[in-house]
């Protein structure tokens, strides 16, 4: 879904690239081309999940308003190697001008959603949801959680203000993952909170990161909505799971770290309920696109 908040911060993203490789001007297009109408197609050059229409959208907007971005295809599409993403009109000098920034938009956010696809797929034998995580290229995470969605995955929290994870740092500051718990949810209680969030305290989730039964016991007694299963082996995660199961059926449980195409399954068939993975927003192969022009 594009967000208000998700317009204004590609548009300045998008803003950003175009001054950084136009800068003062697209010196060989402006150079050795006579002003005409220029019509081109966007051609992938391999298969997967299309994302990034908007900024590229916004690319050669915000270089002429009189360009025209056709997009024969939505994000969240599947698209064929030779196929044509879109048709492109304007101005000769300044559709050149916008190309490169808007394919590499187009490049890189289908190279998330192919990539968070490809694990989708491997699990959809289980009843387990593919999460992003917080390991972001900075400045583009909203795209790149977009992106994460079309290739058919689900968000986790956005950022360090809309959900709660008390992590192994927490927890030692804290003392226990009793007391970090007991202290969170008096600080959601609090007005300091209401005031500096302006949210429903009821509508925080509560994450904790275990390592082992031990705290797993400890994070299920607390009551907190959430438990991350850090860094196991699928055979310790299927232990994990039902002991937290035993105390708890409605528990959900997330498992993380060193997660693969390999393992992927053999994790969701541990019965954990999501599979949060960084690599599919930092490690993603870029999708292969061109620019050519409709003689």
């Amino acid at each position: 879904m594009i967000t208000d908040h998700l317009k204004k911060t590609t548009l300045e993203l998008v803003r950003t690239a175009l001054a950084e490789d136009i800068g003062t001007g697209d010196l060989t297009s402006l150079g050795c081309l006579e002003p005409n109408l220029l019509k081109a197609k966007i051609v992938a050059k391999s298969d997967g999940l299309l994302s990034g229409l908007l900024p590229a959208r916004m690319a050669f907007w915000l270089v002429d308003s009189a360009n025209r971005f056709m997009p024969l295809l939505n994000d969240g599409d599947r698209f064929k190697k030779g196929g044509i993403i879109a048709e492109v009109e304007g101005l000769n000098q300044t559709v050149l001008a916008a190309e490169r920034v808007a394919l590499n938009f187009i490049a890189h956010l289908s190279g998330v959603a192919t990539l968070t696809g490809k694990f989708v797929e491997r699990i959809s034998g289980y009843n387990c949801r593919i999460l992003d995580t917080r390991k972001t290229t900075p400045g583009w995470r909203l795209l790149e959680k977009a992106a994460v969605v079309h290739g058919g995955g689900e968000n986790h929290r956005l950022g360090l203000y809309d959900m709660v994870l008390i992590k192994d740092n927490h927890i030692a500051s804290a003392g226990s993952i009793t007391e970090a718990v007991r202290k969170m949810r008096a600080y959601l209680a609090s007005s300091d909170f209401r005031m500096q969030f302006k949210a429903d305290d009821k509508k925080i989730l509560i994450e904790v990161e275990i390592t082992n039964e031990s705290e797993l016991i400890q994070a299920v007694e607390t009551g907190v909505d959430r438990i991350l299963l850090d860094n196991q082996t699928p055979e310790a995660l299927k232990q994990l799971v039902e002991k937290a199961r035993s105390l708890n059926p409605d528990i959900k449980l997330e498992a993380s770290g060193n997660v693969n195409l390999d393992n992927v399954a053999a994790i969701a068939a541990s019965g954990v309920d999501y599979i949060s993975i960084g690599a599919i927003t930092h490690s993603a192969s870029v999708a292969d696109f061109s620019m050519q022009v409709i003689k």
